[in-house]
């Protein structure tokens, strides 16, 4: 990959969200004091995206809770630009092209747009949701006030958080999950198990290996029937397949794509002048060899930092249990943490406590030479955390 391209005097960053924020604050903090613009496509302001699944759906969090610019940030001197989607890009020449009809010329870009909830295919009737962005949470919050039976398909964590919030007002829910196992693909099947019976432990009834065969009612939904012939009643129903990365506007400027923007471990890509970052980054990882395109929060707030010193031509670490991939799920009064990967030809063990049990339980996955390289965590924050600083000092 490319290092920087000459002086960097300008700068603009597509993405205003926790990534393209990150990205701008570590430009500050590295001295760059050059003009930065900011565009947005979503018209507020940089928020937080966790809390939309939980405690901002249950009513329990304000919108001003969700705000990540504060008093502070006014002195980053950034141009803003909110409610302007990017509709193309000239990756050699660094413009960026808005659908207001404007261009946008810099020194270097920072890509951080993102991704997007997967839709359902076909057209879908009233009541039907995903759940991605603040507008998608405030008009899933206001059709959940009045909701009795809520069917959510997919039971990956947003899915699984969003089931564990509606059970929590007392609302009747149904998990359908294509897969034999929820999680599998991160967990395997014993530990995806066990995550699947957090749901059945606290009301929630999960349908496994079924799909969906279509959406009733119209022009509001009524329920969900199966592949299987039955039929799930519904008031509310939530879309919880996936998320694709927001690229398509990139097409033809030069970068590589794959599921993501393709870079190296610091962020940047085959353009002189261009990193990605957050969820629309497919980065090299160090840590697992490969290829890697994280949709999580730890990762868009401290990925920026190395692709802006990579931009200025500076370095910058991360203290190393960071560089372990991490990610945690609120369900049913439950953090659960992951940090690492699961090697596909590798076992897990049982390291502390025990499923089911009281207190939670703590899992290490090893790989087929026997070397752990994931840790699972359930209610055990403490040796979770010692056993992802292990993970980075033997990476």
């Amino acid at each position: 990959m490319p290092g920087p391209v000459g002086p960097i005097r300008s700068v603009t960053v597509v993405g205003a969200s926790l990534a393209g924020l990150a990205a701008v604050r570590a430009l500050r903090a590295q001295g760059f004091a050059g003009p930065v613009t900011v565009v947005g496509a979503e018209r507020h302001a940089p928020y937080d995206r966790p809390p939309l699944s939980k405690g901002y759906l249950a009513g329990t969090v304000p919108d001003e809770d969700l705000e990540l610019t504060g008093p502070d940030d006014a002195a980053l001197g950034v141009q803003w630009r909110l409610g302007c989607t990017a509709v193309g890009f000239d990756g050699p020449g660094r413009v960026v092209a808005l659908d207001d009809g404007t261009e946008l010329a810099a020194d270097a870009v920072v890509l951080a747009t993102g991704a997007r909830a997967r839709p359902l295919p076909g057209p879908v009737p009233g009541g039907v949701h995903t759940l991605r962005t603040l507008d998608d949470a405030r008009a899933l919050r206001a059709d959940l006030a009045t909701a009795r039976r809520l069917v959510v398909i997919g039971a990956g964590f947003v899915g699984a958080e969003v089931a564990s919030t509606a059970a929590g007002l007392g609302i009747g829910v149904d998990v359908v999950e294509l897969a034999a196992v929820p999680l599998q693909r991160a967990l395997g099947a014993e530990m995806g198990e066990v995550c699947g019976r957090l749901h059945e432990a606290n009301g929630v009834r999960l349908h496994r290996g079924v799909g969906v065969e279509r959406l009733l009612g119209s022009p509001r939904v009524t329920g969900v029937r199966l592949a299987d012939g039955r039929e799930l009643p519904a008031d509310v129903v939530l879309a919880g397949i996936g998320a694709v990365p927001n690229t398509e506007w990139l097409a033809g400027s030069g970068l590589t794509l794959d599921d993501g923007v393709v870079t190296d471990a610091r962020g940047m890509t085959g353009l002189p002048g261009v990193v990605a970052v957050g969820d629309c980054a497919n980065s090299h990882r160090d840590y697992t060899g490969g290829l890697l395109r994280l949709e999580h929060w730890t990762n868009a707030l401290q990925q920026p930092a190395v692709a802006v010193a990579a931009l200025l031509g500076t370095e910058h670490a991360l203290p190393a249990h960071h560089v372990v991939p991490y990610f945690w799920s609120d369900q049913y009064g439950s953090r659960i943490q992951f940090a690492g990967h699961r090697a596909p030809d590798g076992r897990v063990r049982l390291v502390e406590g025990e499923p089911d049990g009281p207190g939670g339980f703590v899992a290490v996955f090893d790989d087929a030479a026997g070397e752990p390289v994931g840790v699972l965590g359930i209610d055990r924050p403490r040796p979770f955390g010692g056993w992802r600083r292990r993970l980075a000092a033997r990476g």
